[in-house]
Parts: structure tokens; sequence; C-alpha cells
């Protein structure tokens, strides 16, 4: 990245720019406010539809689950963060090769597009579920534009020492965005479910003109062909596995889950081959997609370890709590089943909260005192907040499910930040959009893993007690014997889906059977009431979540460990343009600013500095910056102070040129007295070649050599 040190052309006078140069102090700013707006759009929408599902298929007239409807309800959620996991790396290496500020500007230009024709579905039904599906995989094309560049764009744009606060604030940003996605999804919904997608249209067209006019391609490109094999056979891999993974929830031939069913087999175990491949293919090319070596380096595999673990955590987290307190908490305590979705974001916030807390701060923090700290400690938070969601009551009072919620956030802050400046500080400049798009992979498939491990977790820990105690509750209000036992004997993930899109699940699982009509309106009321299913639900439930959170922690464990093994992090890394290695304090004294009349208090003969300080700007800036690398304090906060103030760098510039013009006309005055250039050099506290090359007379030669005289001041 530039340092801000560079010489910059002077501006026209009177002209007004059209944008801050890129070593504007203001520029990194810029880059900073942009980036975050392209996450929260890409992780608002990656969680917006949750929420609003329902609306949604209402709005086209489907019943999602209808028999044969259920993988429109799978690809709906998962559309999105497919093929934002699978094309991250592929859309970081072109940016790497094409520019990450023009791959990056194109995702808000797709994303703009494909929200304006989800607004305008024109069909119903499968068809206008169908259009749905399609324009979504679109959208998540443009959210990997954006999840693969924003972090190496921001890393290109600030000094080392710094990079922890800004890629904390925007990752922080991503993962608040994916909660607050959900509060906008069911206010919205409630409004009309067209608007779930027309909110998006504005931001992206404004994030476009802005990244278009603002941003500035700061990296340095990396020159080569594209890797089709890697690019094909990462994306395959991927998308092969995950959608196994996902589709093992669903039930196959008499088994609550679908880990039997031989093209879920199929899926996992030939998409692990084929990511094999992609491993062994990106060694043997010369250019290729993505440097596998980057992984033999501790910080960058380790930090990408535990970066995965939380992700696919923090993904279960969020449907496993999503599904307690639409299915159980909030209908206990008068809410219909249909109003849950939205009040479950609502009462998701101290989450969110904590989030928005910790990260920037923990960001600042570890510029200063390390990241491994705190990236471990934060996830020691978030396994103790997973111990107290296994032993808290299904029906807790708010204040300690809150308090829970605020220190996972708070731990997960205080993670995210530390990690993604690792991960991106491990790397070299020019493979920072790669390895950007990585650490996106494993964001994003960590939220599409969580979708088959944790229902599959929470359908094997409600098939144990679930049926018998649906059983014995129908028949308790008069469901027929034969009914009640086949309502009992259908899959869990009827009933978890039905509370995850705000269905009422007892309603759902009776309407086909036709019951419901011939039993007594008090009966009916029962059933179908807000409490009869949480409270029937509630003991077979808490089984499911204890299995869930504690895969959970497991996860976040591995995670704790990974971040505390990561090692002694690299040295900070100044990006100062300095040729040659920093001498001793001793060795380099500090230049006195030279005074009108020419004379200095530090001559530059008697200390042996170059001659260059005097007489170039440039010089004297290097000459500078190699005294102060003698002190790393000093040199961090000089430089901080560099790029902070542009308008300081300018005069600088003026002022040495002032300077330069001020000792020549002192020389020229001295000289027209009658002052040999070896006597004005003595006055001066420099060399008489110096002054000779300051007024532009040729050096006289040495009578002994022949050559030009290299000083008078014998």
């Amino acid at each position: 990245m530039s340092s801000g040190l560079a010489e910059q052309p002077r501006s026209t006078p009177g002209a007004t720019p059209r944008r801050w140069s890129k070593d504007h102090p203001g520029y990194k700013w810029v880059a900073l406010s942009n980036t975050t707006v392209g996450m929260l759009l890409a992780t608002v929408n990656s969680s917006i539809v949750l929420i609003s599902l329902p609306a949604i298929f209402r709005g086209i007239g489907l019943d999602p689950l209808a028999p044969g409807n259920f993988s429109y309800l799978l690809w709906m959620i998962m559309g999105f963060l497919l093929i934002s996991a699978v094309l991250v790396v592929t859309l970081g290496r072109l940016g790497d090769m094409f520019g990450r500020v023009k791959i990056y500007s194109l995702g808000f230009v797709v994303f703009a597009f494909s929200s304006v024709a989800l607004a305008l579905v024109p069909f119903s039904g499968g068809g206008g579920a169908l259009w749905l599906i399609g324009w979504r995989v679109v959208q998540g094309v443009g959210g990997a534009m954006l999840f693969a560049n924003s972090t190496a764009i921001l890393t290109d744009a600030f000094p080392a020492h710094q990079r922890g606060m800004a890629l904390g604030t925007n990752q922080v940003s991503a993962i608040a965005g994916s909660f607050l996605g959900l509060v906008l999804g069911g206010v919205l919904a409630e409004w009309d479910w067209r608007a779930v997608f027309w909110v998006s249209v504005p931001i992206a067209v404004v994030g476009a003109i802005w990244s278009y006019r603002s941003l500035h391609e700061l990296g340095e490109r990396l020159a080569g062909k594209i890797d089709w094999w890697g690019n094909v056979t990462f994306a395959v891999g991927l998308g092969v596995l995950l959608a196994g993974i996902v589709y093992g929830i669903n039930p196959y031939g008499g088994h609550p889950t679908g880990w039997t069913n031989p093209w879920v087999l199929s899926a996992v175990i030939g998409g692990v081959v084929v990511l094999a491949a992609f491993c062994v293919l990106e060694t043997k090319i010369e250019q290729p997609m993505f440097h596998i070596d980057l992984f033999k380096g501790r910080l960058f595999a380790l930090g990408s370890l535990a970066g995965l673990m939380t992700s696919i955590g923090r993904g279960g987290l969020q449907f496993m709590l999503i599904i307690w307190l639409q299915g159980i908490w909030l209908p206990l305590h008068g809410y219909n089943f249909e109003q849950t979705p939205l009040w479950a974001g609502i009462y998701l916030l101290p989450l969110t909260v904590g989030f928005l807390i910790a990260g920037p701060v923990s960001g600042v923090l570890s510029d200063r005192y390390g990241v491994r700290m705190f990236a471990t400690a934060g996830l020691i938070l978030v396994a103790a907040s997973m111990v107290a969601l296994m032993i808290i009551p299904v029906n807790f009072p708010y204040w300690l499910f809150a308090s829970v919620l605020l220190l996972n956030g708070i731990g997960s802050g205080l993670f995210t930040a530390p990690n993604t400046s690792a991960v991106m500080g491990a790397v070299p400049a020019n493979q920072r959009g790669a390895a950007s798009g990585m650490r996106a992979t494993f964001f994003n498939s960590g939220s599409a893993l969580s979708i088959g491990i944790f229902f599959t977790f929470m359908i094997v820990g409600l098939s144990s007690t679930l049926p018998s105690a649906l059983s014995s509750g129908l028949r308790g209000q008069g469901v027929p014997g034969a009914v009640a036992d086949q309502v009992a004997g259908l899959p869990p993930v009827g009933s978890l889906f039905a509370a995850f899109l705000g269905f009422n699940p007892i309603q759902e699982l009776l309407a086909p059977s036709g019951v419901l009509q011939h039993l007594p309106a008090a009966n009916v009321a029962t059933l179908t009431g807000k409490e009869f299913f949480p409270e029937l639900i509630s003991g077979p439930f808490q089984h499911g979540l204890f299995a869930a959170f504690l895969a959970a922690l497991v996860m976040t464990l591995v995670g704790v460990v990974a971040s505390a093994l990561q090692g002694k992090e690299p040295a900070i890394e100044l990006e100062l343009p300095v040729a040659a290695p920093a001498p001793g304090p001793d060795a380099m004294p500090v230049p006195t600013p030279i005074t009108a009349s020419g004379a200095g208090t530090n001559g530059a003969a008697s200390n042996g500095a170059s001659a260059d300080g005097l007489t170039s700007a440039g010089a004297m800036k290097d000459r500078l910056l190699r005294v102060l690398l003698a002190d790393p304090a000093r040199a961090l906060r000089a430089v901080d102070d560099l790029e902070s103030s542009k308008g300081q760098l300018d005069q600088l510039h003026e002022s040495m040129d002032v300077q330069r013009e001020q000792l020549a006309g002192a020389a020229r005055r001295l000289r027209q007295a009658g002052l040999s250039p070896a006597q004005v050099a003595r006055l001066a506290g420099g060399s008489g070649r110096e002054v000779t090359e300051l007024l532009g007379e040729p050096s006289p030669a040495d009578p002994r050599t022949g050559a030009p005289a290299q000083s008078y001041n014998n």
C-alpha cells in the first residue's frame, strides 16, 4: 500500500478534485465507510429472508411445508450462502489480477440488479419460487464480490498498526448485519414482502456510485492467467459438499434425517475428494487460484481454522435461538405464532449490541497489545455463554437470557477483529484478494454448514423423546389414536421448520388428516393455542438444544486451542519507503532545520550525513525516517502523524522548497560579497560541493586527480 509519503502532484488552483487522493489522510476512512456499507448489505441479505420467508411464500401462493416443496424452502435459505461461499476465493483472485476495487464495485451493481429482479417476481407457485431462488443465487454472486475484496481493500488502505481497528469495525458490522437482517426482515415483511428486496436497491446504487468515484486501486496486481482447473474443482467440490450436508436434514427411508441417503453420502464423499484434488492441483500449477502454501504458516492456518469453527458455531446458534424463541418462549409469553418471527429478531438484539461494543474496541486494543490474547479470551467468553445456554431453563427469565446473549456477543466481537487482522496480515500483499476470499469462504461456509450440522443434532435429540410426548398429548385432546400415532411418527424436521417459519406446528401437522374439523371447539382451541405445542415440546426440545449447544461448545473450544497456538505474531509492518536498514541511534544524529542565513547546528560534513539531506526533499524524508526507525515507538507516532495530516505533508513540501531557496539566496549573496565556495560552506556547516550544486556552479577539479573536488572545507 502507499504510505502517504510519496510526492503528490499539485492541484490546479481553483479546481475542485473529484475525489480524495489515495494518499490523502482521509482516504482510509472513506475506504472503511464504503466497505462497511458493502459488508452490511451482503450480510443483512444473507439473513433477511429467514424471518420474512412466511410472508414471501404467502406472497407467491406456495406452502413451503407441503410435500414436494421442502426443496424450495431449503434453497431459499441456502442458495445465497452457498454461492457466496463457493465464489469468494475465485473473485478474490480476480481482484488480485484485475483490481480489487473493480470487482468490489461491480458487486454493488450485481446486487442492485438482482434485488430489482427479486422484487418484481412475475410468477406464483413453483415458478415464483424458482425465480426467487435463481435471482437469490445471482444476488449471492454480488455478495461474493463484496465479501471477497472488502477486507483486502482495507488491508491495502490502512497501515499495519491500524488494521486491527479497521478490520474489526468492518467484520463486526458483517456479523452484526446477519442479526440485524432478522429484525429488518420481520419489520419489512409486516408491511410488504417485496420491500424485503426493494430495500437493498438504493443502498446498492449509492454504494456503487460511491465506490467507483472514491476508491483507488492501491494493491499490487498479480499478473497472470485464470486458473480454470482450480476454480472449477474448488467450486464443484465445495458446492457439492455443502449441498450434501444441508440435504442431510431431509428425511429419507423412514429415518428422521437423510444421512443414509446414497445421494447425500455421494455428495459429501465426492465433495471431499474433489476438494482434495483441488489442493493437489494448486501445488502443481504455476499460477494457482490460491496458494496452498499459505496454510503452512501457523498464523494463517490456525487463524482460519478458528474462524471456521466460530462461524459454524455462530450460524448454529442463530438457528437454534430463533427456533427456541419462536417455537416455545414467545408463544408461552402471549405472542401469536405469526408474530414470533419479528419479535424473535427483536429479542436477539443483545447479541448484536455485544458485537457492536466489543468489536471496534478489541480492534484498537489488539493493534497495541497483540491479537492472540484478545482472540483467545473472546472465544473463552463464547464458550462460557454456550455452557450457560445449555443449563438455563427452556422457559427462562428474559434478563438472564439477554445477559447470556450479551456475553456471547462481546466474546465474538473480541475474537473477530484480532483474528481477521492476524489472518490478513500473514499473507503477501499481492495475495490479499485470494486470502480475503478464502477467509470469507470459511465465514460463509460456516453459515451453510451450520444448517445441516445443527439441525441434524436437534433432530436426533428430538427423535428420542418427541414421538411419545406428541402422541400422548394429542390423544389427551381427543385426537384418534391412529392419527396421533401417525403424526407422532413424522420426522421432527417438519415441526422444527414450522416453528422456524412462524407457523402453528400442531395446525400444520393435523391439517392433512382433517381431524380438527371433527373435534370439539374447546379441544381445537387448546391444540392450536399458544401454549399446547410449547409445553408439549419443551422437554424433548431441551434434549435437542443440549445436543446442539454441546456441538457448538466443542467447535468453540477447538477455536480456542487454535487461537492460543497461533504463535508469536510477526513484527509490525510499517510499509515505509526506506531502502536501507535503520542504523543505531548513535550512528545517525537527527538533522536540524536550516536557518534563513544558511547556518545549522549540525554540520553535514562533520557528522557524515549525506548532502542529499540539504538538496533533496525526498532524501531528507528518507533520512529522517531512518533516524526514526531506530526508535520504533517514535516511528509509529511519526508515521501516524504524517498519514493523519495531508495538510502538514504539503506544508513540509513547501517549507523545504522555501528553505532551499532561502539557502540558495543566502549563498548567492555571500558569493557576491566575495566569499569563496569553501568559505560559504564553512558558514553553512556543509561541504563546498553542496554549495556549488545548490548554486548550479561547476565544481573545480582536484589538482591531484583531475576529478571534481569533494570538499572545500580544508
